[in-house]
């Protein structure tokens, strides 16, 4: 488990050396999650800067994630865009997976918008739909990015999660959708650790829970931005059915969708940031 001033360390390191190399603050930062890159062709201005090159920052490894940062702007906006993102199955620990929220707010950043790829369980869910998160289940429950954290560094371990993700965002992301004839819809999001897809037993479970669509990410960077403060949104693509009748499932299959519903999901994100 990393320790609090360790996390300190890394976020100044990387903060650090961004804000040397870009001399700008940002105010707005959005996560793509597995294959999800046409959003970058939405932004202007763009500077691109490899994960690699960031000091404190971890490197994702999983296919799909290109594991840079993008930077330019949307509208009046500028933007921190982080093209890839950790998971606890990498072998990160929750704190190391939101390094990028923690550097990204401490680069000025008041709203985040993330993205994933996400099985479908509610009955109305149809693959490449775009599912606006309204809340989640948090089912990581071996660890938590504030497991262990200093309240004096960071701020309260005990961060009201009763409206985790801004309300007035949600029906913004509903009305762009809407307006741009979209295929949204709206649910709950459960996060489990993966990597491993459910089980028949697993998918029944998260139904009768109140789940409409399952991923391995997103819930530790929520958790973080709203300590941090952040208005918070969410979207999930639907790029696979987790259904008790689907056999045939694999990490090639989800990318290929993903890449498929990629541009409803670029019109979405440059949509709602700039309506805001």
């Amino acid at each position: 488990m990393m320790d609090s001033n360790h996390l300190k360390h890394q976020v100044k390191l990387a903060a650090d050396e961004l804000a040397g190399k870009l001399g700008e603050t940002y105010d707005i930062a959005v996560v793509l999650g597995s294959g999800l890159v046409n959003f970058v062709n939405k932004m202007s201005s763009e500077r691109v800067i490899p994960y690699a090159e960031i000091p404190g920052f971890p490197v994702s490894t999983v296919q799909g994630h290109a594991s840079k940062l993008i930077v330019g702007t949307v509208g009046h906006h500028r933007v921190l865009c982080f093209a890839g993102r950790f998971h606890s199955y990498e072998g990160y620990d929750a704190a190391e997976i939101t390094v990028p929220v923690r550097v990204a707010r401490a680069l000025g950043a008041q709203t985040a918008l993330f993205t994933n790829a996400a099985g479908g369980i509610a009955d109305n869910l149809h693959l490449g739909d775009l599912m606006i998160i309204e809340d989640h289940l948090n089912l990581l429950t071996s660890d938590s990015p504030l497991r262990g954290l200093s309240d004096e560094l960071f701020g309260s371990k005990f961060v009201n999660m009763y409206s985790a993700y801004d309300a007035a965002l949600v029906c913004l992301m509903n009305s762009v959708g809407k307006a741009r004839s979209l295929p949204i819809a709206s649910g709950v999001y459960a996060a489990l650790s993966g990597p491993q897809f459910e089980t028949k037993a697993e998918i029944r479970m998260l139904k009768a829970i109140g789940a409409d669509a399952v991923g391995m990410s997103t819930v530790p960077e929520v958790i973080v931005a709203n300590q941090e403060g952040m208005r918070v949104g969410g979207v999930s693509v639907i790029t696979d059915l987790a259904t008790e009748t689907a056999t045939a499932l694999s990490h090639q299959q989800v990318l290929a969708t993903a890449q498929k519903a990629d541009g409803f999901l670029a019109e979405l994100l440059t949509g709602v940031i700039e309506a805001l």
